[in-house]
């Protein structure tokens, strides 16, 4: 859909990939994983309805965290789904920015550092939740169907290469 703007398109996948191919590691301090930009991603795009990001990301996540349920959970109701206290706490605030950003205080940045994460952490967070709401409108105001073969990855093993 964005390929019809191409200056557009290079920009948006350039901060995509600044955001979620970073490797681990990379960032000074920043500690997320790249299950958990994932989960992320998922979690906040069902908050926004986006069908094509849910599915999309929802097989990247299945297949980072190599749990095939994970994905469905924190997009139907991550507070019940099978995370860490950690990744409920980085969803806590992934879902405040998201839908009350002009909410967020100190309370919110404290529940965080009780878990580990650090500034850069709560950025990477905010940056990724920011970014996919874009994200998010673009591909459900263009109608952007997921692939089908997103809906299986992670969910079962891959079919074995031909001899």
């Amino acid at each position: 859909a964005l390929a019809r703007r191409p200056a557009e398109w290079r920009a948006f996948f350039a901060y995509h990939d600044a955001l979620m191919l970073r490797e681990e590691g990379s960032n000074p301090t920043g500690t997320l994983t790249k299950g958990e930009r994932e989960m992320i991603v998922t979690t906040t795009s069902a908050a926004n309805k986006c069908l094509y990001c849910v599915v999309a990301h929802g097989a990247i996540l299945r297949i980072y965290e190599k749990k095939p349920l994970v994905a469905d959970q924190v997009a139907v109701n991550y507070r019940k789904a099978d995370i860490t206290p950690r990744q409920r706490a980085m969803l806590d605030f992934a879902m405040k920015v998201c839908l009350q950003a002009d909410q967020i205080e100190d309370a919110d940045f404290e529940a965080l550092y009780g878990h580990g994460f650090d500034d850069e952490d709560a950025w990477d967070i905010a940056a990724i939740t920011a970014f996919f709401g874009l994200s998010n409108r673009m591909a459900s105001f263009s109608n952007m169907q997921p692939n089908p073969e997103f809906y299986l990855m992670g969910r079962v093993p891959k079919p074995p290469k031909p001899a």
